[in-house]
């Protein structure tokens, strides 16, 4: 049997009741936390509420070796991971490779950013969008894919969730700081792109504007008791002190006037918002 265990946004409290008597009960655990990590927690004190010892997979076990499925043949084993389990599309491999080698396989869900965000934000969620990641740029990879998810859920009216890049095994963790400034050097690159070609004619790009303006909420350590919900236009959040990580974005669209007081009186965001609903 294999159990994909969901441990939650932020320490050991947050495994369910269900997860933590799974883990209690089963052969072996494993774990990978490079999809996410509970930052208000560690390895020993999940291996002192489970029991039993707990074995640290690397990206390249997870991914390439497979060891927790071929133990699983045989025994009783749960992956354990921040989250759950299958928001992350890695794992949803790992569950349809198990079922074709005949193991059988029980989900045991945590809480997720993906619903957490947005309801911690004030956002209504059933007026998000697509989802986008910010991702660390690199030689030659600085993808405009996350600024124009936005732009594309701003023309259906709908908010968008910004995930932001988690290289755990460098223990690096995008900031709102980081990604809103990713952000304003796309809007840059665009704006050069739409004034002119190699040819020195203009181009017209069709889209809406992301800029210093706009309205953005920074969102830090959601399940935590420092958690930071902050809205104001990116100009001003892009130096704000959000504190340790995890940290997520997520930019409005047209708000609602229950979204707008929410913001104002829980988020601090500027009073003249409400002008605009």
């Amino acid at each position: 049997m294999l159990y994909f265990v969901g441990l939650g946004l932020f320490d050991e409290k947050d495994i369910s009741l269900k997860g933590l008597e799974i883990l209690k009960k089963v052969d072996m655990v494993f774990a990978e936390f490079f999809t996410s990590r509970l930052f208000g927690s560690n390895f020993e004190a999940i291996e002192k509420l489970i029991g039993k010892k707990i074995a640290i997979l690397s990206r390249e076990e997870v991914e390439e070796e497979n060891i927790f499925i071929k133990e699983a043949k045989n025994k009783d084993i749960a992956l354990i991971c921040g989250g759950d389990p299958l928001i992350a599309t890695t794992h949803t491999d790992f569950l349809v490779e198990a079922k074709k080698k005949g193991i059988a396989t029980e989900v045991i869900h945590g809480s997720s950013i993906i619903s957490s965000a947005p309801g911690i934000s004030g956002l209504q969620a059933y007026k998000f969008g697509k989802v986008t990641t910010i991702p660390f740029p690199d030689d030659n990879f600085f993808p405009h894919s996350p600024y124009m998810a936005i732009l594309e859920n701003m023309k259906n009216n709908a908010h968008t969730l910004v995930l932001l890049d988690i290289q755990a095994h460098k223990d690096k963790y995008m900031s709102v700081n980081e990604g809103l400034s990713y952000l304003m050097k796309v809007k840059d690159e665009r704006n050069e792109m739409s004034e002119r070609n190699e040819n020195n004619e203009e181009i017209a790009i069709d889209e809406a504007v992301i800029d210093e303006n706009t309205l953005a909420i920074g969102i830090a350590r959601v399940g935590s008791k420092d958690v930071v919900v902050k809205a104001d236009k990116i100009a001003n959040l892009i130096d704000y002190d959000f504190g340790g990580p995890l940290h997520c974005i997520a930019i409005p669209s047209k708000l609602h006037i229950v979204e707008a007081e929410y913001l104002v009186e829980i988020a601090s965001a500027p009073k003249s918002i409400l002008d605009k609903v």
